[in-house]
């Protein structure tokens, strides 16, 4: 598995961005220098994430999302666990 995260990322299975298995491994953003856990989009080269407001629905029973602009560091949460030997 690659060491690399995408540009952008998405945990909609819908979305063309979305990737099981990195979101398996854990992803971690931080938000303008803010640790963010409820994060259900973003994109670090243009500087934005979409994150779920409190418990709304969409017409089509999806959660509202707003779009936050800022600078946005995406990283593995625990690189290790991924290395650890399998027995």
């Amino acid at each position: 598995m690659t060491d690399t995260l995408p540009d952008r990322l998405s945990t909609n299975p819908k979305s063309p961005h979305y990737d099981e298995d990195l979101l398996r491994r854990g992803i971690g953003i931080r938000f303008k220098g803010v640790e963010k856990h409820n994060v259900d989009e973003y994109c670090v080269s243009e500087g934005w994430i979409k994150v779920s407001v409190a418990s709304s629905l969409d017409r089509h029973g999806n959660p509202m999302l707003v779009k936050l602009k800022g600078t946005v560091e995406a990283y593995f949460r625990d690189p290790e666990a991924e290395e650890a030997p399998s027995e």
